[in-house]
């Protein structure tokens, strides 16, 4: 059975087609610049067929999920004869609020609750629904599967998801900690737990989403127990162009010097902010790797700040889960930095935690870089959401 798999943004739409009978992607690729024009990369994977790169016309998502169909479809590109080839298609969906807690069938109602939560994800929610209803208008006949950000976080106690404010407004606005990058942890955790080798209930493990967008998860027995993220993707760790967490008067006293509004500030610490907004260099961190070996103290500090608050959360998630049986790298920064996992852990050696420095040499790969007596397992695992959503969808629509 094939499933296609959409992530859609507000002017793009990335997407893979799985043959699920063997777990492999069998073609991929991205539009771009939708309602500005548009481009569409399209890779087969399989079948010996060209790549297509070139601009397109895109006005709305709905052209753009006919183009991507015409290329799945067409003679000299396509990797399939027919949509009816297209069992099923399963959507990364930002936020389900605290309505969902796995992957659901997408119906009327469905659609209505996702649109509910467009003011904790007003981002993401929308696009994510142009996406599913191009899909639907697109391809009728097949089952359309909504896959949550937030989902695997829903098993965090009260305690960890209620914020310390008047309890009414958790109540009357659904003011609290849900947490990102759910897909992502639930992979990688999962992962851990079977290089482990321990049974499931008794493993803890910490696993570290580290790139543009940064977050980390404790998870213990498989479930979510806390993650740095929270009502959006705003808290936490220092990111590409984010933040992370900072005193919330920072917003008024920003807003007051400089004569500018709440919503600029917002924007400010969403956009212009973290590494870039430290080192001025960029929000690449390859880039500032890169300056700060040139000597530029600005990126150091952005590392250095970026390296420490990473310690802090992983700190404090020993401390919540009693001990870790395993610490995950993963993503764009956690995959491919050897540098990055080792300013960490080392630090945590006064703990009993160790990394090898030769095994750490490596990019983009599952791998176990655990030191010699380390009380902790360290382990590169290459995180796959688009899998992780397409195997939801299977299982969905069974």
């Amino acid at each position: 059975m094939n499933v296609l798999v959409i992530n859609a943004g507000s002017s793009s739409l990335k997407y893979q087609l799985f043959d699920m009978d063997t777990e492999t992607v069998v073609a991929k690729g991205l539009c771009e610049r939708i309602g500005i024009g548009g481009h569409l990369k399209h890779t087969p994977v399989a079948g010996g067929k060209p790549e297509f790169d070139e601009d397109v016309e895109m006005p709305t998502h709905a052209e753009a999920i006919s183009n991507v169909i015409e290329k799945l479809t067409s003679e000299r590109y396509g990797v399939i004869s027919s949509l009816d080839e297209i069992g099923a298609v399963g959507h990364r969906v930002l936020h389900g609020g605290k309505k969902f807690s796995e992957s659901v069938l997408i119906d009327d109602n469905v659609i209505d609750v996702i649109e509910e939560c467009v003011p904790l994800g007003p981002l993401h929610n929308p696009a994510n629904l142009m996406g599913i209803r191009a899909c639907r208008l697109a391809i009728p006949s097949a089952p359309q599967v909504a896959v949550f950000d937030t989902a695997f976080h829903q098993t965090m106690p009260e305690y960890a998801y209620i914020y310390p404010v008047p309890y009414r407004y958790y109540e009357e606005y659904d003011l609290r900690r849900y947490g990102f990058h759910g897909t992502s942890h639930r992979y990688v955790s999962a992962r851990a737990v079977e290089l482990l080798d321990m049974p499931l209930e008794d493993t803890r493990v910490i696993t570290c989403h580290l790139g543009n967008g940064s977050s980390i998860a404790a998870v213990k027995g498989g479930k979510c127990v806390d993650t740095t993220m929270g009502l959006t993707p705003l808290e936490g760790l220092p990111m590409g162009t984010r933040s992370g967490s900072i005193d919330p008067a920072v917003i008024k006293y920003l807003s007051d010097r400089a004569g500018i509004s709440l919503g600029e500030v917002i924007t400010i610490l969403n956009k212009e902010s973290g590494v870039l907004g430290v080192s001025g260099v960029s929000s690449d961190f390859r880039d500032i790797e890169a300056a700060a070996a040139d000597g530029s103290a600005r990126a150091r500090l952005a590392l250095d700040i970026f390296h420490y608050q990473t310690l802090k959360y992983i700190g404090s998630y020993i401390g919540v889960l009693g001990g870790a049986d395993a610490i995950v790298f993963t993503a764009g920064l956690g995959e491919n930095s050897p540098a990055t996992r080792a300013a960490i852990i080392d630090r945590l050696g006064g703990i009993g935690i160790a990394i090898d420095k030769e095994k750490n040499n490596t990019r983009g790969k599952l791998a176990e870089i655990t030191g010699e007596g380390s009380l902790s397992r360290i382990f590169v695992i290459p995180t796959n959401e688009e899998l992780v959503i397409a195997r939801d969808t299977i299982q969905k629509t069974k």
